[in-house]
Order: C-alpha cells, then structure tokens, then sequence
C-alpha cells in the first residue's frame, strides 16, 4: 500500500513543481517589462531645503516677485534685487530689496534692506501720508526719511521670538527731513506743528502698517516710529 501511495504522490509533485516555475516565469517576465518600460510615477525632483521651488510654485514664486518688483519701479522706488537672505536661527528674506530712494524726490536714508511688500507699502506710505503732511503742518516738502534699522537678524527685546525685522518685515524710522534744510526728529517735542505733524504720520501709519509703536509705546521705541507688517487673526492692527 506504501509503494502505491509513493507512486500516485509523485506526479502531483511534479505538477506543483511546473506550477512554481511557471509562476516564477510571469513574475520575471512582468518584472523585466516593467524595467524596460515606464518608470514608476515618482516625483522628478525633491527640493533640498534653501532651494527655490521647482515647476508650479517656483514659477508662482517668481510672479509674484516680477509682480512686486514693478509694483516698485511704477512707484518710482529707487531699489535693487537682492540675493535671498537666510541665517541661523530662522532669520530670512526670500525676495530682498535695498531701497535707497521711496518716491521721486524722497530718499531713505540710509539705505534699507527690506522685503519687497514692505518696501511698497513704505513707498505708498511716504509719498500719499509724510509728504502731504510734511506740507501740511510744517509748509516745507519732504525729501528724505531717515530710518535706523531695517533687516536685522535679532529676536524682540526681551524676548526669545524673533522680531519682525529677522523677514525684513519692518522699518524703524527715526526722522523726516525736509526742503528747507530742517529736520524732524521722532520724539517728544514742544513744537506744536511738529507735534501735529508727527501725530498724523503716526496715526495714518495704523492700518497700511499692521504694528505701529513709537514715543510713549515703551522705552525701547522713544527715538523712532517702528512700522511692520506683521500678520494677526483677520487683519488685525497693534498701534499704541
């Protein structure tokens, strides 16, 4: 009876066996087209970080950044394209500029490195809110605003979060000087024009700048105007 039943299991021996091979051989040869033929749909490129993107975003990045630059040059800003800023500790700018002049007739002095929004908000700033106002209270028109610091790669003060100028988001301005020679420094004063004249500016400021502090604000901001354009819950402003 052993030798019958060693006898009958050997064809389904060899029957299992072809079926191996047989299987091996589709998976080989499915294998092997698919080498020869498309490629698996992986993506053509992975970004290392600092790169620009690549395809839709890169050229979205690159419109918006045209879109801004002659946003400037139809303002009459006088700038330069600077290379993207990136530093230790998360301090950067993506699209920088250095503006050294924010209207026809209206230097900053000295020059700033900036972001492109804040540089035409800046710009928009100067010619539409300062010169008029300069004009205004002061009977003398302005031709250069004198700023202390644009980009800095520095956290608050007193504080580990770092501060709007670390994306060159923000623009310290320190004084106004105007045709007539005179110049108007950002702080207490016992002038009454003057005084009206820089409550303006610094009123109108609220609202194209979403943070505007100055004299009175706290310590640090007694000797300058610190505009940026910080983002808050639905637009919101912090000016005091």
């Amino acid at each position: 009876m052993g030798s019958v039943i060693q006898h009958m299991s050997r064809p389904n021996r060899i029957v299992s066996n072809a079926r191996q091979a047989i299987a091996a051989t589709i998976f080989l040869a499915v294998t092997m087209a698919g080498v020869a033929g498309a490629a698996p749909n992986l993506p053509e490129t992975v970004p290392l970080p600092g790169q620009r993107p690549a395809g839709a975003a890169g050229d979205a990045a690159r419109a918006n950044k045209s879109a801004c630059q002659k946003k400037l040059k139809a303002l009459g800003v006088g700038f330069s394209p600077q290379p993207p800023v990136v530093e230790g500790g998360g301090c950067a700018i993506e699209r920088p500029v250095l503006v050294e002049r924010l209207a026809p007739g209206i230097a900053l002095e000295p020059p700033a490195l900036v972001n492109c929004a804040t540089a035409e908000t800046a710009a928009r700033f100067a010619r539409d809110i300062v010169a008029p106002a300069a004009k205004e209270h002061l009977g003398a028109g302005l031709v250069s605003v004198r700023q202390s610091s644009g980009y800095v790669c520095r956290p608050r003060n007193g504080t580990k979060k770092l501060s709007e100028h670390a994306f060159g988001n923000a623009l310290d301005i320190s004084g106004f000087v105007l045709a007539d020679e005179r110049t108007i420094p950002v702080a207490a004063s016992g002038n009454r024009a003057v005084r009206d004249f820089l409550r303006e500016v610094r009123g109108a400021a609220c609202g194209p700048f979403k943070t505007v502090l100055g004299p009175g604000s706290n310590a640090d901001h007694a000797h300058h105007f610190h505009f940026d354009l910080a983002k808050r819950r639905n637009g919101a402003t912090y000016c005091r």
